[in-house]
């Protein structure tokens, strides 16, 4: 089992909007960087657990706890001409873009971005790290136990 940390922007899908949906799941689109979207096809697996992080908002943090339970298929707002999520140069024969399927398991209190850089055993996670903005990041156990820790 891998661990991770999928940044949404609250306004988009927010882990409220995952908790009240009919099986608590969401598909994460949209996602339009390779190096993301290579954890998301080649890395993750059905089980892995997600830190669900509010991003681009007044508070950003860690909101709730969540878990793969898909496999990787084709981003189908790589071909909507009218979203802002289109990809001219994709595909239905070569689709250039990702999604999965992530169910919200709990929602948490909110565990800041500036609280989280206060804890010691954090220190290291790349979400802390200056000019990390990549919108998925790994999490390694020892840092998942921290975080799980802390919300309990």
């Amino acid at each position: 089992m891998q661990y991770w940390l999928m940044k949404s922007e609250p306004d988009e899908v927010s882990i409220d909007d995952v908790m009240a949906s009919k099986d608590q799941t969401t598909p994460w689109f949209g996602v339009r960087n390779y190096q993301a979207r290579n954890f998301m096809r080649d890395q993750m697996q059905v089980g892995d657990g997600v830190l669900f992080y509010h991003s681009s908002c007044p508070e950003p943090g860690i909101a709730g706890l969540a878990e793969i339970v898909s496999a990787p298929y084709s981003d189908a707002s790589q071909f909507d001409a009218k979203g802002k999520y289109y990809d001219p140069k994709a595909t239905q024969e070569q689709p250039r873009w990702i999604s999965i399927d992530v169910k919200g398991t709990q929602k948490t209190r909110l565990l800041s971005l500036a609280e989280m850089r206060t804890i010691p055993a954090l220190e290291e996670m790349t979400v802390l790290q200056k000019g990390s903005r990549l919108s998925i990041t790994p999490v390694t156990p020892a840092q998942w136990k921290a975080v799980v820790k802390l919300l309990k």
